[in-house]
């Protein structure tokens, strides 16, 4: 009992002396995290983060997005500490990493400095650490996500064990996001190409459709459909607002007057090149104003079940019938993740919620802002349900010169999104060199990162803190792709291809 102690410690210490480099960076990321921490304390905010705290608070289905994180703030809620919220996400966005590393030392054999390499975007890049500053649920979703792929590529033979653990964390991915569901049907789909077995996909399928079954359940009780949201309908109708155009769309005026409520009466070239204003926007105030549209049906009913189920009617009929007008702006939006610099997009304000400022903004009485007075869903009100839960000020306080770092280091230190496109053509590489295994081991990261940065372009709209999860998949599918060649200097290529995953058909 006496040696047990310095035993341990004599073995932490072996472990980071082996994995210096990783343990370099890995610390280096802490103290970044760390100073973010101090300078920008509590927490800070975007618009979304509201109502993730007033669900926290007054527990039900939300009609707009699922309550996974929500239920996180739950959970942590007794603490009355948004300090505590971000610490963890901090952890989570740690842990990511070190999941990555992890990963392809263990499973692909990269050099420890190939490993840290490919985690290095998670560590360092600015955007993800203001991200995890955030009150927002991509931390977690990213760990989630990463935890799945990590899990699936692990071994060579799935149990039903794994897979149960797999589609438990699958399932927690979707209540988080609804891009779960996607991700769900990429791994059994990989699961079935790679034919791990009927046992380990059976466990991930019901392991998953149990607690979402249940939440759906819970929904359809409160809101009296059996469905995760009543906004997927909406989201995508603001998608094609765009460009809809409903002389082109064959809408009978006696048959259909839900899909002519709808119709946008300003000429397409006039219209916005955001999507979001057709679901958030107030219009002109005259009733004419594109804002105003789903306020046709009333203000406080646009997410209900109705006005979801026509939007999408509306929005599945415009995509039919301007097919190239629907892959246009799909295409634009997706290519808006491979610029070299940040376009203020969609709109100043949301731009600068992703910002490191060095200094409060300023309201119209010459004062520092404070959190906004907007009414949530279902009852309570954003700035009071955040004192709520914080049993204090809840606003963002700056403190120099810690927040003047951060400032200055995210001016300098993010991955530049052309970068991203080349990893993402150097997985490309590795799963077409691999197209007798159907792609190999690289193709399940891959296609996760390229759907993870398309679904928002292709149902909603273009926003970078959905990028940012895409990005440690792109590193993986990358890091595979390259093994063979960065571990060419200390053993032969044929046992280079003994360690690669052979289950695949060839």
């Amino acid at each position: 009992m006496d040696h047990s102690a310095p035993g341990r410690a004599a073995r932490a210490l072996s472990f980071l002396r082996r994995h210096r480099v990783f343990a370099a960076a890995f610390g280096v990321g802490a103290v970044l995290r760390l100073i973010t921490m101090l300078g920008y304390g509590p927490a800070m905010w975007f618009n979304d983060s509201y109502e993730y705290v007033s669900v926290a608070l007054h527990p039900r289905p939300h009609p707009i997005r699922p309550d996974g994180y929500s239920f996180w703030l739950m959970l942590l809620q007794p603490f009355h500490s948004f300090t505590l919220v971000i610490l963890t996400q901090h952890l989570m966005g740690l842990a990511t990493a070190a999941l990555i590393y992890a990963l392809l030392r263990r499973k692909f054999a990269l050099p420890k400095w190939g490993a840290t390499l490919a985690a290095a975007p998670v560590l360092f890049d600015a955007y993800q650490i203001q991200l995890e500053q955030l009150v927002m649920s991509d931390t977690m979703f990213t760990l989630l996500v990463v935890g799945v792929i990590t899990l699936v590529l692990w071994k060579r033979r799935l149990s039903w064990q794994a897979g149960a653990v797999i589609g438990l964390l699958l399932a927690l991915t979707w209540l988080t996001r609804s891009i779960g569901l996607p991700i769900l049907a990429l791994v059994v789909l990989y699961l079935l190409v790679k034919r791990t077995g009927w046992r380990p996909i059976v466990a991930v399928v019901v392991t998953c459709a149990v607690p979402v079954m249940a939440y759906m359940g819970w929904f359809a009780a409160a809101n009296g459909k059996f469905a995760m949201t009543n906004s997927d309908g909406l989201i995508l109708y603001m998608r094609t607002a765009i460009f809809a155009d409903c002389d082109k769309m064959n809408i009978d005026k006696y048959r259909e007057v839900q899909l002519l409520l709808l119709c946008i009466n300003d000429p397409v070239e006039q219209r916005k090149d955001y999507a979001q204003w057709y679901l958030w926007g107030q219009g002109n105030g005259d009733g004419t104003g594109t804002g105003e549209v789903l306020h046709r049906w009333g203000t406080n009913k646009k997410f209900s079940e109705i006005t979801n189920e026509a939007a999408s009617a509306f929005a599945t009929r415009a995509i039919l019938s301007q097919p190239g007008d629907y892959l246009g702006v799909v295409a634009r939006d997706f290519f808006r993740s491979f610029h070299w610099a940040r376009p203020r997009f969609p709109d100043e304000s949301t731009y600068n919620m992703y910002q490191f400022k060095p200094y409060y903004e300023i309201d119209e009485n010459g004062q520092p802002k404070r959190l906004p007075k907007w009414s949530s869903y279902q009852g309570g009100r954003t700035d009071t349900d955040a004192f709520s839960y914080e049993q204090g000020p809840p606003e963002t306080r700056i403190v120099h010169p810690w927040a003047d770092i951060m400032s200055a280091y995210q001016k300098v230190f993010y991955l530049r999104g052309i970068m991203l496109g080349g990893i993402l053509l150097v997985g490309l590489y590795g799963v077409v060199v691999r197209w007798r295994k159907f792609g190999g081991p690289v193709v399940l990261p891959w296609l996760g990162s390229v759907g993870l940065l398309l679904a928002p372009a292709a149902t909603a709209e273009f926003d970078y803190r959905y990028v940012l999860p895409a990005v440690p998949l792109a590193c993986i599918a990358a890091a595979i792709t390259l093994r063979r060649r960065v571990t060419s200097g200390r053993r032969s290529s044929k046992s280079a291809s003994a360690s690669e995953p052979t289950t695949l058909p060839a």
